[in-house]
């Protein structure tokens, strides 16, 4: 799994790429989780996430309270077919605006 953090207009950008799964989920919590605590909006690029497990759901939602005890806002962009049903299946994606685009993304903050 590889990750990137960068930060535009004031917006945290993470792409991730790669699976989230319970190997990479600590890995990759570990990697984000410090810089989502000293920021108020979030933008996930998963268009490189082909799966995500139970782990991986796990850290969308700690990163989805950190910036919503904020009044924060986390967008997801490029959530595949696959992983757009299991967040339906679970209820996750109603905790989640998501995008086609990084510049949709970017214009809904």
């Amino acid at each position: 799994m590889n990750v990137i953090i960068k930060t535009s207009r004031n917006i945290v950008i993470i792409t991730i790429e790669g699976s989230i799964d319970s190997k990479t989920a600590g890995n990759l919590q570990s990697q984000i989780m410090e810089t989502v605590a000293k920021t108020n909006n979030v933008l996930l690029d998963l268009s490189g996430v082909g799966y995500i497990s139970s782990a991986g759901l796990r850290v969308l939602l700690m990163i989805y309270r950190q910036i919503k005890s904020k009044n924060g806002k986390v967008i997801l962009v490029g959530v595949s077919e696959e992983i757009r049903d299991v967040m339906s299946i679970t209820g996750f994606i109603n905790f989640f605006e998501i995008t086609n685009t990084l510049e949709n993304a970017i214009n809904s903050f």
